[in-house]
């Protein structure tokens, strides 16, 4: 899970974004932190997420890091790091050794005469022990696994179009969904990484929409999407491998507000309607937190807990929303928020259980839909 938090940089005013990226299990997380009194200076920071206090390490290096760098947690509790030097993408792995930072280099990728192709990371692999980046060129695009193989950073898939994004679509790291332009439309399609980067189309609401998918749950299929089928971005969702249409919520349009969903409820096997899923919102008058399920059609919004890292969570199967928080006097922090329960509804029918698969959702009309 990836969160994009606002931090200011001392002694110039200027704000700059942040990632703070916790693992798919939610025992690790990574971001790069500022170190005090040192200005626009930067270090990356891994945070323990399952004991009984959250807990930070500092992995600072021989040097401050650039602010274009990114990190992502392993589930071994390492950090990996992708620099920017240059025309090449360098990787590596960081570990606390006593007092100091170890660091593994993995190797650099280049980009020698391919103008407009930039690497990013991709959220952490649902196993933990591999790492993807996706280089994005105008005309085409290359997932690299830079962590977990044997030989360094290597191709594993390219695929025509200018890609972006990227959510995983089941807990073994094998498919993985990307937001593919392509002859000026933008479409969420399926890559399957075990058999050589096979593409499937995942989303097809009309033929002219541009359909992108913000976040799966591969326990029951919710899908989380956006998409201007309606007639301009709304939020929409559906299931995976289900003959139900995409529904575009009304309670999700906010006037003058922007509406990210970040986290769902995982362990609802056969209820995706019963997910709870948190949005975060952000507005003129500031950032809040939004928590909503299909099945219940309305949007709780609550305040922000002070220091959240905005845009960061996870869902306890039990519903309760896990929020990590940085202030200067609690710098590594959890808040717990128990999702707030919806007015009672007639229960709906369980869907009838099917292997989650990348699928066209079907067409259907956009009006009038809840």
């Amino acid at each position: 899970m990836t969160a994009l938090a606002i931090e200011t940089a001392a002694g110039n005013g200027a704000a700059r974004q942040t990632e703070f990226t916790i693992t798919a299990d939610g025992a690790y997380a990574a971001r790069l932190a500022r170190r005090e009194g040192g200005g626009d200076r930067w270090f990356p920071e891994r945070w323990t997420l399952d004991g009984p206090e959250p807990y930070a390490v500092p992995l600072p290096g021989n040097q401050p890091e650039e602010p274009d760098a990114s990190v992502l947690p392993m589930a071994d509790g390492r950090v990996l790091i992708h620099r920017r030097v240059a025309d090449r993408d360098a990787f590596a792995l960081l570990y606390p050794t006593g007092p100091g930072t170890g660091e593994l280099a993995l190797g650099t990728v280049a980009h020698d005469g391919m103008p407009g192709r930039r690497m990013t990371l991709l959220p952490p692999s649902p196993n933990g022990s591999c790492a993807y980046a996706l280089a994005a060129g105008p005309q085409d695009s290359t997932i690299w696994l830079v962590a977990g193989g044997a030989f360094g950073p290597e191709p594993v898939a390219t695929l025509k179009g200018h890609c972006s994004g990227g959510v995983w679509l089941d807990r073994t790291g094998r498919m993985l969904a990307v937001d593919r332009e392509l002859d000026g439309r933008t479409k969420a399609v399926a890559v399957d990484l075990e058999r050589g980067g096979e593409v499937t189309p995942l989303l097809q609401i009309t033929e002219e929409s541009q359909d992108r998918l913000l976040l799966a749950d591969p326990d029951t299929g919710l899908l989380l999407l956006r998409s201007d089928a309606p007639g301009h971005d709304r939020l929409g969702w559906g299931v995976l491998g289900s003959t139900l249409p995409v529904r575009f919520p009304e309670c999700l349009r906010l006037a003058d507000a922007a509406v990210t969903p970040f986290a769902v409820q995982p362990g609802q096997a056969l209820m995706p309607e019963s997910c709870a899923v948190a949005l975060r919102i952000d507005a003129a008058a500031g950032t809040w937190l939004g928590v909503w399920r299909p099945a219940g059609r309305r949007l709780h919004q609550l305040a922000a807990p002070e220091g959240w890292l905005a845009g960061s969570g996870l869902w306890t199967r039990y519903g309760v929303l896990r929020l990590p928080c940085a202030t200067p006097a609690a710098p590594c922090s959890v808040a717990a928020v128990p999702a707030p329960a919806d007015v009672p509804r007639p229960a709906p029918v369980p869907l009838k259980p099917q292997a989650p698969r990348p699928v066209p959702l079907a067409q259907a009309p956009l009006t009038g839909r809840q």
